[in-house]
């Protein structure tokens, strides 16, 4: 019986892809009526679970810390390639889209996700442990690729407007893609320690509850992988489906454009936000941390190297800089998020803290 319960558990997550798969070349182009964006939305949802579970699979084939760069760099590469697409198509009106989408995957990681995976910690064990060598190593990694990426642009004075010359986005691209290579370097080879769950005696997994307690084999892995692939480019090519009708009813509702990029942004980092969920549940806040720190680190140092190279074919300006709310939003997310991490302990208050952030940056991004 548990064979077959098993066996039922799993085969939904092959199916499901291959049926967003489905949906979305069905919807491809098209204007999608209102009673089919159910549908749509359906399939979205679906996708999601389905990329959360096979990322899951794949992390723990190749272990950690290596699973945790598994589904932020899936993630941010389809991601990318969906920013250059709607750039490139765009024309002006598209000339902040960048900007925006790294802001608010910035925000929503390193306050929305870093918060719940701290809640739910806290909540099961009353104090969530992490390291503090690795997490605080990838903060600072994150502050300064925003930094150079999204602060400075406005602040330079070789070109009007909060852009940069074509040297300093240069510049800046080689700067975040070194950057990020390096910390995958030590995050993996050097200090792989320092990312890798801390050990707590007194937490216990009162559920016992982990799907994947045996290690899967290669050849499960490598279907794992695949499907989570086809999930992760069926989220996104459903979320840039559905835009439509959220640019209508962001419209409607008085909001800016902008809003509409922080909206898809929630959709396609969902898959991280419930893996990293899932793992403060069976008490692995380090991984959970791991996956929003690498997701906003990736975010950032793979794009800006992308987007550098795509300008040379843009028409229209590429704005990077932030403006002063924004910056306000980040400076304090750096600070709040250090004085959570030092200690390597956190309690219900700090995860609070972090979604009060994420909380204020949702509200101002639809009431600036």
């Amino acid at each position: 019986m548990k064979i077959m319960i098993a066996a039922l558990t799993t085969r939904w997550t092959l199916y499901v892809p291959m049926l967003a798969a489905l949906v979305l070349a069905l919807s491809w182009g098209r204007e999608v009526p209102t009673v089919v964006i159910a549908v749509v939305s359906l399939a979205l949802a679906g996708a999601v679970l389905a990329a959360v579970y096979h990322a899951e699979i794949v992390a723990h084939r190749v272990g950690q810390p290596f699973g945790a760069l598994v589904l932020a760099v899936a993630v941010t590469v389809i991601e990318v390639a969906l920013i250059v697409t709607m750039m490139v198509s765009g024309g002006e009106k598209t000339a902040s889209l960048a900007r925006d989408t790294v802001f608010a995957a910035v925000m929503i990681t390193c306050n929305g996700i870093f918060g719940l995976v701290l809640l739910v910690g806290a909540l099961r064990r009353r104090v969530a442990v992490f390291n503090s060598d690795g997490t605080g190593a990838a903060l600072a990694t994150v502050a300064t690729l925003a930094t150079l990426s999204l602060v400075l642009p406005t602040f330079t004075t070789s070109k009007p407007g909060p852009e940069f010359s074509g040297g300093q986005l240069a510049f800046a691209a080689v700067a975040s893609l070194a950057l990020y290579l390096l910390f995958v370097m030590v995050q993996t080879m050097r200090h792989p320690d320092d990312f890798l769950p801390v050990e707590d005696s007194g937490a216990v997994d009162e559920e016992g509850d982990d799907p994947h307690s045996s290690v899967p084999s290669r050849r499960a892995a490598l279907i794992s992988l695949g499907m989570l692939v086809l999930a992760l480019v069926c989220v996104v090519g459903l979320a840039k489906g559905v835009s439509p009708t959220l640019e209508s009813v962001v419209a409607s509702a008085g909001m800016p454009p902008s809003a509409v990029g922080v909206v898809i942004a929630m959709l396609v980092l969902l898959p991280e936000t419930l893996a990293a969920v899932n793992s403060a549940r069976r008490n692995q806040v380090q991984i959970g941390l791991n996956l929003a720190m690498g997701s906003a680190m990736a975010s950032i140092g793979l794009t800006i190297p992308v987007i550098a190279i795509v300008s040379i074919w843009l028409s229209g300006p590429l704005v990077l800089g932030l403006g002063a709310t924004q910056m306000v939003l980040l400076a304090l997310t750096v600070v709040v998020g250090t004085l959570t991490i030092v200690p390597g302990r956190a309690t219900l208050l700090h995860g609070g803290v972090h979604l009060a952030l994420f909380a204020a940056f949702v509200f101002l991004a639809a009431s600036p």
